[in-house]
């Protein structure tokens, strides 16, 4: 008589069918792919200190959806009426036999001490490699490099108990790697054109504070007065700013407007090293256009090689009780690279934020529409996340027609966009999507993309040919949509001072309001983008172009970039 038979979870999990049977794995469609520029560096030690990240199952998750469209809803009664953190732990904490239930199961395998966030509903939890294993089935940690960093990571999947996996969404630490997003730098070949004509006029050679406030009709009047009013950016992966480095761009470039020259609050560790370009960027952006308004930044360098960063960023929000109401996150994945049970917890994420009144957005990505290969061969495109969660607000990119002159914006052809795989439509933005694609006429093969997904970006900004300071040193030539994400936000922070000021609530979850606010007609309070298509697959069907500007709404530059005075119009009689 042979050896038992193992079954395929069973293999995965290197564990004999009976054991297997008592366990469930909690991400089974988690793929795992080190990204490039990643490489293997063996197993660790026993006795290597690894951070597990548990997400316990909330509850009332239905009831905090409606409550987010609510309180987001000008036409709600309940418009702007948004919860404490305290009223959000009681709306979603988990039920108490999941926290007793997954108590008992830590105690079990020696593990103590772990830390709660005010939500209950993540657990971070430091525990010898050797202890993860055991408590995880499946897991085999390993180290990877690239360059000077590196992580720890099981390339094989894990498994609770079943009677434990009602009670969890997922474990972190275990299969994502940091994303990494640089931001872009070229240089123009294009010359003046002889007599071109400009919409507002104003030779410029790159993207600085005046001329953002140029295009966007921002005048030195318009900064932030409320003490009690704030903006944040979050930064990851080893990416921090200098002070002295915002000190000097304000200096070069922050004459003609009241603004700070420093940054009022980092939450976590900032780093001794040299600036990242990224980071300065975005502290450098949302500084200039939210000018003089008091700015936090949320640095989560992911030094501790089984942190998550952007998973340390969630568990901060669900962690203060006082927070700035804008955060721009310049930060994406392949929506492809995720779990399922990643990605919906996560969304709930930005749920509990928008039901706080936070609104937050994210850059679309540099990638066009992207592009990825099906396991049949056939190519199709490639969503970012969080760019695609219907909860958050997604700014694209637009670049000059002329590059020298303060003028028209057309599609930057590097502007994240597109249709999500993973999430539905919502209804805010039913009417829009359902009229480009219906009016659309250089539309890509249906097979390319889920045209009943959620679509994004929502609106857009400059992400071209930015100057930015960084280790002391004026650098131009700086692109991507996290330029224009710090942008917009600090538009929206300064809007939010505006309503402050008058008793009125802030914006929070912004695209309902906005979506209703263009659905009205052609409005002044954004400048429609329609020219300029952004990229994707390099092949010989759609030859490297995805979606294109149309008017009104598209999936490359959503409703188009602010005009400041007149969306501060709209806005204030929400």
């Amino acid at each position: 008589m042979g050896p038992p038979r193992r079954c395929p979870l069973a293999l995965a999990l290197g564990l004999w069918l009976p054991l297997a049977a008592a366990l469930r794995a909690l991400e089974p469609d988690q793929p795992f792919r080190p990204p490039p520029g990643w490489t293997l560096a063996g197993r660790v030690a026993p006795a290597q200190p690894l951070v597990l990240t548990l997400a316990l199952r909330q509850r009332h998750t239905a009831r905090l959806a409606r409550l987010v469209d609510g309180v987001s809803d000008p036409g709600s009664p309940l418009y702007g009426k948004f919860l404490s953190l305290e009223q959000l732990r009681e709306l979603v904490r988990p039920s108490p036999v999941a926290l007793a239930a997954v108590r008992e199961w830590l105690q079990g395998a020696g593990v103590t001490g772990c830390r709660s966030v005010a939500t209950l509903d993540f657990l971070e939890c430091v525990v010898p490699a050797s202890t993860a294993e055991r408590l995880l089935p499946g897991a085999k940690f390993h180290r990877y490099v690239s360059g000077p960093r590196s992580v720890v990571r099981s390339p094989t999947p894990y498994a609770v108990p079943a009677k434990l996996a009602e009670h969890l969404d997922f474990v972190g630490g275990l299969h994502r790697f940091p994303a990494k997003r640089k931001v872009v730098s070229r240089a123009w070949a294009t010359e003046l054109t002889p007599g071109a004509q400009s919409q507002q006029g104003g030779f410029h050679l790159g993207v600085t504070p005046s001329v953002l406030r140029k295009r966007y009709n921002l005048t030195k009047e318009d900064i932030g007065a409320l003490p009690n009013n704030s903006q944040a950016c979050a930064q990851f992966l080893e990416q921090y700013f200098h002070q002295a480095d915002l000190a000097e761009f304000m200096l070069l470039f922050g004459g003609s407007f009241g603004h700070r020259s420093s940054v009022d609050h980092v939450v976590g560790q900032q780093g001794r090293g040299k600036a990242g370009l990224e980071a300065s960027l975005d502290v450098e952006y949302i500084m200039s256009a939210g000018a003089n308004i008091s700015t936090w930044v949320f640095s989560n360098p992911g030094r501790h090689e089984t942190q998550e960063p952007f998973l340390a960023w969630l568990l901060l929000l669900s962690n203060m009780s006082a927070l700035p109401w804008v955060h721009s996150v310049s930060y994406g994945d392949d929506e492809d690279s995720l779990s399922g049970a990643y990605l919906q917890r996560v969304n709930i994420e930005f749920q509990k934020a928008a039901v706080r009144g936070l609104t937050v957005l994210f850059a679309s990505g540099d990638e066009g529409a992207g592009c990825r290969k099906s396991p049949g061969g056939a190519h199709a495109f490639r969503p970012s996340f969080p760019a695609s969660s219907p909860y958050v607000t997604t700014v694209g990119g637009t670049a000059f027609k002329n590059p020298f002159l303060v003028s028209m914006e057309v599609t930057d052809y590097i502007s994240g966009g597109g249709f999500s795989n993973v999430f539905p439509r919502p209804d805010y933005q039913a009417a829009a999507v359902k009229k480009f694609l219906q009016s659309a006429t250089k539309l890509p093969p249906s097979s390319y993309y889920n045209s009943s997904g959620r679509a994004y970006p929502d609106l857009a900004a400059l992400s071209d040919n930015y100057w930015v300071v960084s280790n002391r040193i004026p650098l131009p030539w700086v692109s991507g949509t996290s330029a224009s994400t710090p942008v917009v936000a600090g538009i929206v922070a300064l809007i939010n001072d505006r309503r402050l000021q008058r008793g009125l609530p802030a914006l929070g979850f912004l695209n309902p309001i906005l979506y209703k606010l263009q659905e009205k007609g052609p409005s002044p309070a954004l400048f429609d983008v329609t020219q300029g298509c952004h990229l994707s697959c390099l092949d010989a069907v759609v030859e490297g172009q995805g979606f294109c500007a149309v008017p009104s709404w598209d999936p490359v530059t959503g409703w188009g970039t602010p005009n400041y005075p007149q969306l501060l119009k709209a806005l204030l009689a929400a």
